[in-house]
């Protein structure tokens, strides 16, 4: 059995940890894979977590990881008021007949830290910054222009670290007030006449180079932020073990930079590996017509899959990635403000997932959007906005043309 690691350099360590873990550790993991005791998701799946692993390495026990992951979530209810928690996986019929489907189960990450699923990823990585005796006086830095900003100002405030926040004008004056309160330092971009790519990620890549850790959500830039995000997919993967979902088909997640997408293929992915489930459902990444880079890219996929196989292709993306991924060419524009990206920056495991599953990268208008919102909010009292309903535009819209049985969405980011 072997346990996914990164095989990259974080860039603000030496080697990742070894890419496999013992017989005797993986024989310990698959007999306790769950922590059921607690619904703190950190500490439930934390036998899965690569920073769990890294900290073993060291030296600590069981008891040092959790009691770390205690300590930082206090002082995250601090902040925040709230903590981490696995969040709720509901039905509900009266949405999926008018959406277009069977049945419907909605992932509600609004209760989540920072009320989106951004704060996953921000708390993972830092447990890797105190594992890892990070000096608190060392700056991070994020591009975002909403809910990843809070969820990073969110941690960072907790755990007494200074974060630099680059967005673009187009920041909402509330965002930019809570981001204050916060005391994060924002700045402002402004899309330069000729530059290629989201401003916001330029100026905040120059900010790296100048040697700031990058606190942020695009794996490319710190593999490790897609360690607590991977949390998703195991959650929703206990979730259909355990309702016995042998029927559920689909899954649809919002794309703008890729990470939460990327995140619940790895998890789910995982899971299934380690006999969680035995089937991987079809991944169906939702972008909007303003900004779609991710489906262009897997359509020119899917052409070298006609030309070869789906393993070659796939191998040829990797090797090529600029010849499928590179900026939108226009400025991004949608009510779903979240999810335009003019990069997917970890579209290689969406990419993997969606050849593997069968899956497909619907690509939904803002009237698709607005409808979509209109029923979220009718038949859920989940105050998520455009961005967060996102996955449901491209599930009524799927639901055109193909029959759509047992359905997963997540409603992540409040308006």
């Amino acid at each position: 059995m072997k346990l996914p690691r990164p095989q990259r350099d974080s860039g603000w360590l030496g080697a990742p940890p070894t890419a496999e873990i013992s017989a005797q550790e993986a024989a310990l993991i698959d007999a306790a894979l769950i922590d059921a005791t607690t619904q703190n998701p950190f500490i439930r799946y934390r036998k899965l977590l690569w920073s769990y692993h890294k900290a073993r390495e060291r030296g600590w026990d069981d008891d040092d990881f959790s009691g770390l992951v205690l300590r930082l979530d206090e002082a995250v209810q601090e902040v925040d008021g709230r903590g981490f928690s696995v969040t709720p996986f509901d039905s509900h019929p009266a949405l999926a007949a008018e959406a277009g489907a069977k049945q419907l189960w909605v992932k509600n990450e609004t209760v989540n830290v920072g009320s989106s699923h951004k704060a996953r990823h921000l708390f993972g990585l830092a447990l890797h910054l105190e594992i890892d005796e990070v000096p608190k006086s060392q700056p991070l830095a994020i591009a975002s222009c909403g809910n990843a900003a809070l969820g990073a100002a969110i941690v960072a405030k907790a755990t007494g670290r200074p974060l630099e926040v680059f967005a673009p004008t187009s920041i909402e004056s509330e965002i930019y007030s809570e981001l204050d309160r916060l005391e994060a330092q924002v700045n402002l971009c402004k899309r330069q006449r000729g530059e290629a790519g989201d401003p916001a990620f330029l100026r905040f890549k120059e900010a790296l180079a100048d040697g700031a850790i990058a606190f942020s959500v695009q794996g490319p830039e710190n593999i490790w932020t897609l360690d607590g995000g991977r949390i998703l997919g195991w959650e929703l993967a206990e979730s259909f073990a355990n309702a016995d979902h042998e029927f559920f088909s689909w899954v649809f997640v919002q794309v703008g930079g890729g990470a939460l997408a990327s995140c619940i293929v790895q998890g789910m992915q995982e899971a299934r590996d380690f006999k969680m489930f035995n089937y991987l459902p079809r991944v169906c990444a939702v972008q909007t017509h303003g900004c779609a880079p991710l489906a262009r890219a897997i359509n020119l996929i899917q052409e070298k899959v006609m030309e070869s196989n789906p393993q070659e292709a796939l191998i040829h993306a990797i090797s090529h990635p600029e010849e499928y991924m590179w900026p939108w060419e226009k400025e991004p524009r949608s009510i779903a403000g979240g999810i335009l990206d003019d990069e997917t920056y970890d579209w290689l495991p969406i990419a993997w997932g969606i050849i593997e599953s069968g899956g497909d990268t619907p690509v939904v208008s803002d009237k698709q959007i607005r409808k979509a919102l209109k029923l979220a909010h009718t038949h859920t009292d989940i105050p998520a906005g455009p961005t967060g309903i996102s996955g449901l535009a491209g599930l009524s819209k799927v639901a055109e043309s193909q029959n759509i049985t047992n359905a997963a969405v997540l409603f992540t980011g409040i308006t």
